[in-house]
């Protein structure tokens, strides 16, 4: 029924936005009778001067445009290079055809005269988007922008995606916001100060290096802001309160001009939105990158060694959140360009969860009840400076210093053969600061030079603590068992200091060949220590003695490399082969001895692109890599991962192989703006790095092993988008499978996994109507291991409506409903959410109201599950119940 209702609001939707109109198509064609691909192609209303209609040629010259019956048209046909040509058109009650020859000219006019009035312009590797004709009104940050402009989306972790490929840097009228991150920019910039979104692809920083190395899956957005921004304060000031004391405060300034730029940006709430959470700032990147990433080999340093828990789709019992962010560049000189940004971050977050988990390997099943109380606190700042007083010759220096203060307590009520209350106690206060010095010069058109550098220095502390009835492994520890309560606890150290350097030497043999010469190192040490003890009744500390109670590990990487790579263009085809040779040495000493070992390894790669079309390609990569875990998995004392689980290390573990292979495919057709990206990824894992578990009960002691089988893994994600007229039309599909190899309780146990995303949606983009997105997801996990199999299932379809109505009026609403279950019809879950948001503002004032309203319906939990060789998991995790504010906004 639901399903039925919706799609009826589609159609009356797409009917009121609809009027009698004939299709105007033709072949646009040089002197020589070839077709002209991406040439704009405009229709300009006589009567009213207003572009009614628009279309870019495809790779035969074809073009089509859309327009109304009885109306009269200039229509210009526009190509860099050739002449202009126009010509006027009246458009009667049938399909008509016409048909263009252009002629070449030398001198090109202004390209900006050429372009100004194409909604969507392509120059060279830059596809344009005038914003102004893809919004109706309704839209109020960037990303709401984004959604409407073919061939880019916004997935659901934030992230801008283009052709299939994520967008790593954002920059506003050329200024870096807050790099290496593209979610703040998405949330916060306002869609009333865009002009133009410019997508920069095969995007490299540095001009020097640009066609030297392969750039194809490096995408950056440029935003460009109208007139009215530039030079002057923009940004809103936004107030909201509600019932049982919510509240949200969102005040954000924007300054741009052509020397410096200034952002701010706060956020307090209390309502569940969280614009910073713990994963955005375990991948936020400062912009730094992976040196060695040609070269083949991974050197781990670990990271949140704590396992805090992660709020689910930012949704909670109860989330409180206050967000404070500044970005600045400043241009003190030609050539000079200094910018930075400081970030911090604070979210209290009560989660609650029930759940149910399958142990395989004992056959018992543990009900768990969990209350978690978590505190974070982020803390990021970067300095960067980029030098470059001439063409030949860049410096680029970066800071980047990153620091939490995390603390989450976790009551678990655990009921399985035995029935146990465990209080946990996670806290940590981890500091990093990165490092980062380049410098590129030219000595002449043959001869290139690039040396690059990081310094990683990394201080970790995790502690733990576990209070609980029942202590799971009083077989291993000599705990003392004459306590009203055990309380166990663990202090961790973790310093980190590592280097990456490295010469690259290209000599250009031509316009379409280059070679490249690389020589570099990367040295990596760590130091671990741990210690185990239980605070007694009367609060004295009993210490855990012995060698298999604490660490001091000493664990050294040495990783000395020569590659040679050799790239040439042919046709359409661009061969990128490549091998570096490497001379690793890895040692580890702990318990009074060292254990070391010396590997040599040889490691291909090779990446084959076809250029199909302008706008159409198709990539292969394979590459060979060695990858090394860090210090924690060599550390052969004991380490408590949690209240029934136990960890050991392993000291002989060696390096794993990877075998990586991909085909990446996309076609962003401008003429019928279809847009078509799919990409399979296979990877095989030798000697990996595997569980060697024993299994208690629910309890498990683990280890590392380099597992005798071979892992493998293979991905597959594909987009089919279209727009019809004012309707678009998306279907899109991802597929996981892979298979892992474990040892449990002394045998090798094999699990599988497959995991299957679908999803089908239609959306309309009227300027003067209302606005409706419909569409379906439906995911399949299914989890084999052992004799044991189970699939979980879950049904979404979606809507998303808005509207301007009453010249003043904005009305949205997101609703989204799920059905969950399992193949053996044990889970049955069915629960929705609802959003909705009405704002009023007067034509030309700056004052907004509006009521928003977030879980309407009151639903209070949500499903997810989880797998792995060991067990079966699924929860009930309860959210926020309904929220209604009133919010006040002035835009400045």
């Amino acid at each position: 029924m639901i399903n039925k209702v919706l799609f009826a609001l589609l159609l009356l939707v797409a009917t009121i936005g609809s009027a009698q109109e004939i299709s105007l198509s033709g072949t646009v064609k040089d002197s020589l009778g070839v077709g002209v691909d991406m040439a704009n192609v405009i229709a300009i209303n006589t009567a009213t001067q207003g572009l009614e209609s628009y279309g870019i040629t495809n790779h035969a010259g074809l073009f089509k445009l859309k327009l109304k019956t009885g109306e009269q048209y200039t229509v210009k046909v526009t190509y860099l290079g050739f002449k202009p040509e126009s010509f006027t058109f009246t458009a009667g009650e049938q399909d008509a055809v016409k048909d263009i020859v252009m002629q070449e000219q030398a001198a090109q006019l202004d390209e900006v005269d050429v372009t100004y009035e194409m909604p969507v312009s392509v120059k060279g590797d830059t596809i344009v988007y005038d914003t102004d004709a893809f919004v109706s009104g309704t839209e109020k940050k960037l990303k709401d922008v984004l959604e409407n402009l073919p061939g880019i989306e916004i997935n659901d972790d934030g992230q801008i995606e283009v052709e299939g490929k994520t967008v790593s840097k954002i920059m506003v009228e050329g200024k870096d916001f807050f790099d290496g991150d593209t979610k703040l920019a998405v949330e916060n910039i306002p869609a009333n100060a865009l002009s133009k979104v410019e997508v920069l692809r095969n995007f490299n920083e540095v001009s020097q290096m640009k066609g030297l190395t392969n750039d194809d899956d490096n995408v950056a957005l440029n935003i460009k802001l109208k007139e009215g921004k530039k030079n002057f304060w923009f940004g809103e000031l936004t107030a909201g309160y509600g019932p049982d004391d919510r509240y949200l405060a969102h005040p954000k300034l924007f300054y741009y001009s052509p020397k410096y730029s200034i952002n701010i940006i706060t956020d307090l709430n209390n309502i569940g939105e969280v614009p910073f959470t713990r994963s955005d700032y375990r991948n936020f990147t400062g912009g730094f990158r992976n040196l060695n990433s040609r070269g083949g080999s991974s050197i781990s340093t670990g990271a949140d060694a704590l396992g805090l828990s992660s709020a689910q789709n930012n949704r909670a019992n109860d989330i409180d959140t206050k967000f404070a962010a500044a970005n600045f560049s400043y241009a003190p000189m030609e050539g000079l360009d200094l910018s930075g940004f400081g970030i911090y971050s604070y979210t209290g977050t009560l989660m609650k969860s029930e759940g149910t988990t399958s142990y395989i390997a004992s056959n018992d099943i543990e009900s768990t009840t969990t209350n978690t109380d978590q505190t974070v606190h982020l803390g990021l700042a970067k300095l960067s400076a980029k030098y470059k007083p001439n063409e030949d010759f860049q410096l680029d220096f970066d800071a980047l210093l990153k620091q939490s203060d995390d603390r989450e307590e976790v009551n678990v009520l655990s009921i399985s053969s035995i029935t146990d209350q465990i209080d946990e106690v996670k806290k940590q206060k981890p500091l990093s600061v990165n490092q980062n010095l380049n410098i590129y010069y030219t000595l002449n058109e043959k001869n290139i030079f690039a040396v690059e550098a990081q310094y990683l220095y990394a201080d970790e502390d995790p502690f733990y603590e576990a209070i609980r009835n029942e202590f799971a492994f009083v077989d291993i520890f000599p705990v003392d068992e004459n306590q009203d309560v055990y309380n166990i606890n663990q202090a961790k150290s973790v310093v980190t200091n590592k280097v990456d350097a490295k010469v690259d030497y290209y000599r250009v043999l031509g316009s379409k060949s280059n070679i490249n010469l690389t020589l570099g190192t990367t040295q990596s040490n760590q130091n671990f220590n741990s210690n185990i003890f239980q605070i007694l009744d009367n609060e004295s500390v009993l210490n855990m003695s012995g060698d298999e109670f604490g660490n001091e590990v000493g664990f050294h990487v040495s990783d000395i490399y020569a590659g040679l790579h050799y790239k040439v263009i042919s046709g359409i085809f661009t061969f990128n082969p490549g091998v570096t040779l490497h001379q690793f040495n890895v040692k580890n000493e702990q318990l009074g001895t060292v254990v070391e070992d010396n590997l040599t390894s040889l490691l291909p790669d090779l990446y084959i692109n076809a250029q199909l079309k302008k706008s159409e390609n198709l990539r292969f990569n394979y590459r060979v890599t060695r990858s090394f875990t860090d210090v924690s998995n060599f550390a052969q004392g004991y380490v408590l991962n949690n209240y029934n689980s136990l960890y050991s290390g392993n000291r002989d573990l060696e390096s794993a192989l990877n075998h990586n292979v991909s085909l990446n495919f996309f076609s962003f057709n401008m003429f019928n703006f279809t847009n078509i990206f799919a990409n399979v990824a296979y990877t095989k894992r030798i000697d990996a790095l595997k569980s060697g578990v024993n299994i208690i009960g629910i309890n498990r002691v683990s280890s590392t092993i380099n597992s005798n089988f071979d892992d493998e893994s293979l991905t597959a994600s594909g987009k089919y988008e279209r727009t019809f007229g004012k309707i678009k039309a998306s279907l899109q599909g991802n597929l996981g499978w892979s298979t892992t190899n474990n040892l449990v309780d002394n045998a090798q146990r094999t699990s599988n996994s497959l995991t299957q995303n679908y999803n089908a949606a239609l959306s309309t983009n009227f300027k003067d109507a209302p606005n409706l997105e419909l569409g379906y997801r439906y995911t399949v996990n299914n989890y084999e291991n052992g004799d044991l199999e189970t699939t979980f299932y879950t049904s979404r379809p979606y809507a998303r409506f808005d509207a301007s109505f009453l010249k003043n009026f904005i009305f949205t609403v997101d609703y989204d409903y799920y059905n969950y279950t399992d193949d053996a019809d044990t889970i049955s879950n069915t629960y929705s959410f609802l959003e909705a948001d009405l704002t009023y503002q007067k034509k030309d004032s700056r004052w907004e109201y509006g009521i928003k309203g977030t879980n309407l319906l009151n639903t209070t939990t949500l499903n997810r599950d989880s797998t792995n060789e060991l067990f079966f998991s699924t929860q009930a995790y309860f959210v926020q119940p309904r929220y209604l504010l009133l919010s006040v906004k002035y835009d400045l």
